[in-house]
């Protein structure tokens, strides 16, 4: 009878404890999914020169804190401030060329105008000197005629026929006056075209010679601007490199700047516990620097695109022929309340419990 009551009571506590973990699944734990594999991260912004120089003064320190437009090192700019004046001398040096090539297109203009008028009068020279050879010639045919009868003297017909000469020898030399004054006229519009096309369509500023200059006197001020290493975000500097007298290249890294106050949380889940966590769903996390009276309430913000297997620097090779099955991780982001954040500052790399509450 006593071993009957035993075993009711066995039974009675093995239904109770049945019951109490069906209630337990039921209303807790089939609506959550939690893992102790998170951790806090941050976009880390990395500070490296954009021109290469020697290291002058370092303002910072490992674990300080700064505001985004603090400088935290800067360059020797003599060589900057050398390149600068360079190359404002060149833009000056530009914009007086170019004016030359504008006052060019007058003198240019009036040049070819003059060679026009020469071209014109070579012209009408030219028509005289074939006029006079005209005249000429019907004086020698008509002395000739007449002193076959001795109505000329021979005196008389030397002069017509000397004259005669005289206006061939003008005609060449009109002809070829006319050919240089053409040429001349050619050479003069040539010129002009050929410095127009320097002036087209601009303006001394918008000339693209100057406007080149312009350029390298930009790049040159901001070259000089960059010698002058400025944090990009509010943040706690680290891994702090640069040291006064180093000689640092374009990307060179110095130091890092570690936004705490927009941390996150990276959350590994096993494969088999991601099948209802969604986007948007709520978190509560805490934190092995605080333990569990701090609790920090959180929002799935995304979920990886792939394992971290997947993205390893040496990927499993899982068509091998020995393969055993592990289950996999999927990196789950999670968002922080910035006033919780602010009220309790979390450094990056520090070990969280995350747990999602996928009932929503």
């Amino acid at each position: 009878m006593q071993r009957k009551k035993l075993f009711t009571l066995l039974f009675g506590a093995v239904a109770a404890a049945a019951v109490a973990y069906g209630a337990y699944w039921t209303l807790i734990a089939s609506r959550h999914v939690s893992t102790d594999n998170a951790y806090v991260a941050a976009e880390i912004a990395q500070v490296t020169p954009e021109v290469a120089g020697t290291v002058k003064e370092v303002k910072v320190v490992d674990t300080q804190p700064v505001k985004a437009g603090d400088v935290l090192v800067v360059l020797n700019d003599s060589d900057a401030k050398l390149a600068l004046a360079q190359a404002e001398a060149d833009l000056a040096r530009a914009e007086r060329r170019v004016k030359g090539y504008f006052a060019n297109d007058e003198g240019l203009s009036a040049q070819a105008q003059a060679r026009s008028a020469d071209q014109a009068r070579s012209a009408a020279q030219l028509a005289s000197a074939r006029a006079d050879l005209q005249r000429a010639k019907l004086d020698l045919q008509r002395r000739q005629a007449l002193a076959k009868s001795g109505s000329v003297s021979g005196e008389e017909l030397s002069n017509a026929q000397n004259a005669f000469a005289t206006a061939e020898a003008n005609l060449k030399a009109a002809e070829a006056a006319s050919r240089q004054s053409e040429a001349n006229y050619r050479a003069a519009v040539g010129s002009l075209k050929a410095n127009q096309t320097l002036t087209a369509d601009s303006t001394v500023d918008s000339n693209p010679e100057v406007a080149l200059a312009r350029a390298k006197r930009d790049q040159a001020k901001l070259d000089l601007a960059r010698t002058v290493i400025r944090a990009q975000v509010d943040g706690v500097v680290a891994k702090r490199q640069a040291q006064v007298g180093q000689r640092v290249q374009s990307g060179t890294p110095l130091m890092s700047v570690v936004p705490l106050q927009d941390a996150h949380v990276d959350a590994n889940f096993k494969e088999v516990q991601l099948s209802k966590v969604r986007v948007g769903q709520p978190v509560e996390l805490t934190a092995d620097l605080y333990g569990g009276k701090v609790v920090y309430h959180g929002k799935v913000a995304g979920l990886s695109g792939g394992s971290g297997a997947a993205f390893a620097m040496i990927p499993a090779q899982n068509a091998t022929g020995n393969w055993i099955k592990v289950v996999q991780r999927l990196p789950v982001r999670i968002a922080l309340d910035p006033a919780e954040l602010k009220a309790h500052p979390l450094q990056v790399g520090l070990s969280m419990e995350a747990t999602v509450d996928v009932s929503e």
